[in-house]
């Protein structure tokens, strides 16, 4: 790791936002798709696996939107349940970050925006090489006093805390390591809490000036309804190729 000199933590991060929002501007970016491989394990007390499931996606990617579609799951073309069960997960999703039912897009690629930076204290802490590029390495805490809390995910994000490294010629978020820093929990506690929360996810520069989500694992422990959950994750990205999408 170097010293970084001359670049304050804030001007790194403001040019981090302002470019992820350039990006996500009509027109910006070209259009691309690729594959994508998550792997979700549910663990007992034992720390052994009792479920596992593998899904395959075929991502489109325009204009700082991502768009999903479920190709396989354990090997085999998606059935009803399956593609019902991933209807109900983005129906939560969008309940937990609050957005509406009309919003169609998810915007994965696009981590930051100015509401999300604006509840974090950032501290530069240097320079570190990232999949062979130069990234400043910036540490990240909750503002105190705690930002307001709107949605679910605005309590969780009050008690994470992690590193990012930002690309130094492009300012485009290279990596991003979190942590849970205390329990937190879901609507009051009534359908769970979470416990432990560790997730890294690596982005990696696939043409000039494009940036994708290459790799992310997580490892999360927590209360569901009444019963303990372990949950670990992992997905992979691979042949990106650009593509002209229907606006």
């Amino acid at each position: 790791m170097h010293a970084a000199s001359g670049v304050s933590a804030d001007e790194v991060m403001r040019k981090a936002v302002e470019r992820a929002q350039r990006h996500q501007a009509k027109g910006q970016q070209p259009g691309y798709t690729y594959t994508k491989v998550t792997v979700t394990e549910e663990l007992d007390s034992t720390g052994k696996v009792k479920d596992r499931k593998e899904k395959l996606y075929q991502v489109y990617f325009q204009d700082g939107s991502t768009h999903v579609k479920l190709l396989g799951v354990n090997g085999r073309a998606p059935g009803g349940g399956d593609v019902r069960e991933q209807s109900e997960n983005d129906t939560n999703v969008r309940a937990i970050t609050g957005k509406s039912k009309s919003d169609t897009k998810d915007n994965h690629e696009n981590i930051l925006t100015p509401e999300l930076a604006a509840r974090f204290d950032f501290k530069l802490i240097g320079q570190a090489p990232i999949n062979g590029r130069a990234a400043y390495e910036i540490t990240f805490q909750p503002k105190h006093p705690e930002p307001p809390v709107h949605h679910i995910v605005d309590r969780l994000l009050n008690r994470i805390s992690g590193t990012i490294w930002i690309d130094v010629e492009e300012f485009e978020t290279a990596r991003a390591d979190i942590q849970l820093r205390s329990e937190v929990n879901l609507l009051g506690g009534v359908i769970g809490s979470l416990k432990k929360l560790a997730y890294t996810m690596t982005r990696t520069r696939v043409a000039d000036g494009v940036w994708l989500n290459t790799s992310s694992s997580g490892d999360f422990e927590g209360r569901k309804l009444i019963d303990s959950m372990r949950i670990k994750t992992k997905s992979e990205s691979r042949n990106f190729r650009p593509v002209r999408l229907a606006s």
